[in-house]
């Protein structure tokens, strides 16, 4: 009767001794996967272009709303006819990024020296959006836009030829209309990625 009592009990060790070698392996296994998923999910976010704005301005909720309040405005005063045309370029969005940038750049430019010099009093955040702006131009030029190699470029110089055609007064205010459009390309465009190609490659 001892005999089958040892029996027993040697067994019953044994069972509980095989179960726990199976939870511990067990255990281990789904720290290995766990551990391999982790690398793995690390790697990829690691690969992945994290994008960043040439200029901390292009990110500003407080610019973006006055861009969009200025240029509803000017709209307003447009024309049936005015309305119906555009002055900024239609450019090919396949083209490299940076060169879209710098292009839209030399548009603000332009902006800042011949648009936005007028009716400054006809909106009460069109000089906080020239302070806004001219700071964008600053840090795209600094990031290597040179905006004079742009300024024969032909959607450069199909922009200047269409606000020509319009009467002066008219023109400026097709143009300050259409601030919120060169706005969203600067936006888009005027990025940097991580893991990409820097601003500084596009030079003169």
């Amino acid at each position: 009767m001892m005999l089958t009592m040892f029996k027993d009990a040697s067994s019953s060790s044994s069972s509980s001794s095989s179960s726990s070698c199976f939870s511990s392996r067990l255990a281990t296994l789904l720290l290995l996967v766990l551990s391999l998923f982790l690398i793995g999910w690390v790697e990829h976010t690691v690969a992945l272009p994290t994008n960043r704005h040439l200029s901390p301005v292009l990110r500003n909720k407080d610019t973006y709303q006055a861009v969009h309040e200025v240029s509803k405005h000017f709209q307003g005063l447009e024309t049936a006819d005015e309305s119906s045309t555009k002055l900024l370029p239609n450019v090919d969005r396949n083209k490299d990024h940076m060169s879209i940038c710098c292009l839209h750049a030399n548009i603000l430019d332009f902006y800042m020296n011949n648009i936005l010099t007028h009716h400054c009093k006809r909106h009460d955040k069109i000089l906080r959006l020239k302070v806004d702006l001219a700071r964008v131009s600053e840090d795209l030029q600094t990031h290597g836009c040179n905006v004079t190699h742009y300024h024969d470029d032909h959607h450069a110089v199909e922009f200047r030829k269409k606000l020509a055609k319009m009467d002066g007064e008219r023109g400026i205010i097709k143009a300050v209309g259409e601030i919120d459009i060169l706005f969203s390309f600067l936006t888009d465009y005027c990025v940097q990625t991580k893991n990409g190609t820097s601003a500084t490659t596009v030079s003169a």
